[in-house]
């Protein structure tokens, strides 16, 4: 990990907190307990910042100074939230496509699908705060610096924001091998969002019960499945021909 990726130490912490700077999550170590670590504590759950109790290994792993249990792992992106981009979408008169990550947790395969996402005009994506890939240095030389031109809104609960999409027009569809219908079947130039899952686990199955279809690219060979950056890539380039764009 590059140093540029991280802060340890309470007090560096909570004053790169007070600055402004982009956290993606605070690493603690178990069993910590004193004046300055709950007053941190207080501080980014106010913040609505990521935090998770780790073993002292695995800050150990990432620096070995004098991080007093504490380490704050920095974003080089500002999230966004995607009401907000919603919003701002349908004032401009076009129809919102919106990429939604699940369980995409390989920093090259997110980075790879952003940059393909950004040149394929994806408005944003979403991704869940928890099992997703970090959002590091390395996603950003991966994505080619796209993930500073698209919005990436991390949200806690996807099947909230599925809900929310579908109720502001959008149609939601899952990319799945369960799937019937061919993904150049279905009509993308509606305001349309596009689930992918991970390689490994694919959609989880909460998500695929609340698309309003399931889509999926035929496979010809002998292997099971695509690489999730490459098929995600084919369904966003067949919404871009649909489109016209």
């Amino acid at each position: 990990m590059h140093k540029e990726d991280f802060v340890f130490g309470t007090r560096a912490v909570t004053e790169a907190i007070n600055s402004g700077k982009n956290i993606d999550k605070v690493l603690f170590r178990k069993g910590l307990n004193n004046e300055l670590f709950h007053e941190l504590y207080k501080k980014i759950k106010e913040e609505d910042i990521p935090f998770q109790f780790v073993p002292v290994e695995k800050i150990n792993r990432i620096t070995r100074k004098n991080h007093q249990g504490v380490l704050a792992l920095l974003s080089p992106i500002e999230f966004q939230y995607i009401e907000n981009v919603l919003l701002s979408i349908y004032d401009t008169g076009k129809a919102p496509l919106i990429l939604i990550l699940d369980q995409v947790s390989d920093v090259r395969n997110f980075g790879a699908i952003v940059r393909s996402a950004e040149c394929a005009g994806v408005h944003a994506i979403v991704v869940p705060e928890k099992g997703s890939a970090r959002i590091s240095a390395d996603a950003v030389k991966t994505s080619a610096g796209a993930l500073f031109n698209v919005p990436i809104c991390r949200e806690v609960n996807l099947k909230k924001i599925i809900g929310f999409l579908k109720e502001s027009g959008v149609k939601v569809v899952a990319a799945s091998e369960k799937a019937g219908s061919l993904y150049t079947e279905t009509d993308m130039k509606i305001p349309l969002a596009i689930i992918m899952g991970s390689e490994e686990k694919g959609i989880s199955e909460p998500l695929l019960k609340l698309a309003d279809e399931l889509i999926k690219i035929p496979i010809l060979g002998s292997i099971e499945s695509l690489n999730v950056s490459v098929a995600s890539s084919l369904v966003i380039y067949e919404a871009v021909r649909q489109r016209g764009i």
